[in-house]
Formats: structure tokens, sequence, C-alpha cells
């Protein structure tokens, strides 16, 4: 996994304080290939309540993520008990890692 402990820290600190303490964020994608260069990270949220504004709540940790990363580009999914899933869940949870 390309990220630093300090990294991962903060990401599980950022989503503690977005989506609440009971809340586990997992990475998928590029950057768990550790012979990769570059390219964003995918975070996926995993939520045990329903969510009131998914939108926002992606948007506030997709932002705060980014500024700790010094501005890499930063994509959010949700998954929650009142969100549809979508095969880039299943995905996500297949091959994605937990922080």
């Amino acid at each position: 996994m390309r990220l630093t402990d300090y990294q991962i820290q903060a990401i599980r600190q950022l989503a503690r304080q977005v989506a609440g303490s009971q809340s586990r964020v997992r990475v998928f994608g590029s950057r768990l290939d550790d012979a990769a260069h570059g390219g964003d990270l995918d975070l996926m949220l995993e939520l045990p309540e329903p969510v009131d504004n998914p939108a926002l709540m992606a948007a506030q940790m997709s932002a705060q993520v980014s500024r700790a990363m010094h501005g890499r580009k930063v994509d959010v999914l949700l998954i929650a008990p009142n969100l549809m899933r979508l095969p880039i869940h299943d995905m996500a949870f297949k091959e994605g890692e937990l922080l």
C-alpha cells in the first residue's frame, strides 16, 4: 500500500471526525499497488447507521483527506444501511484493505 503510517493515521482520524467513531475506512484501487506511481486515492467509508446527506459527507471526507495529502485527488465512496449497494462496493470489499 502506498500510504505512510502518518497518512493512514490521518485518514483514520478524519474518518472518525467526518463519519463518527463507529465508521471504518477502506483503501482500494491503485494505491494498493506498490509498483505503481501517482494516482488518486480511493476510499470507502463503511457506516453502521443510515446517512442523512451522503453527498455532503463524501465531499467533506474527500476535501479533508486531500488537504492532509497535499492536494492529492481523493475519491470517497460510502456504504451505509440506507444507501444502494453497487458493484463498486463489492470490488472495494473484495480488493480493498481496511485501515
